[in-house]
This record gives C-alpha cells, structure tokens and sequence, in this order.
C-alpha cells in the first residue's frame, strides 16, 4: 500500500482554490510530514499538532476517506 502522501500528491494540481490540492500542496512544503505513514493516527495527531496549514481537520477526514476507498 503507497503512503497516505504519496496518494495526496496527486492532488497536488487541483485549481488553486480546491481544499484538497490546497492540502497537497501545503503537505508537499511540510519538509516534516511523516511521509511514509500509512497510519491514521500517527497522521492525525501530527496534523493536529503541525497542521497550521489546514482550514479544518475535515479536509484531512476527506482525504483519508478517499485514500481508503482508492489506494
């Protein structure tokens, strides 16, 4: 199974003001983000923490729903 970043990537060039290309984009300039996490919490907790980017945790929820059903 890829990495939960390595899925959002491929949003990375989404229009600009779309939620999901604008999370992609802002995960790619995090040099932090645990970029081989395939776990939940680990990514939950690190953007609860590290995620001043996000607008809302909800955009992450999204993401990972689909990263679920798609990866």
């Amino acid at each position: 199974m890829k990495s939960f970043y390595h899925y959002i990537m491929k949003f990375r060039s989404n229009k600009k003001h779309d939620r999901m290309g604008e999370f992609a984009r802002s995960a790619y300039d995090d040099h932090s983000f645990p970029k081989s996490s395939t776990d939940y919490d680990e990514l939950s907790s690190y953007l609860e923490l590290n995620g001043h980017y996000l607008s809302s945790m909800t955009v992450f929820d999204e993401a990972w729903e689909l990263y679920q059903n798609n990866a």
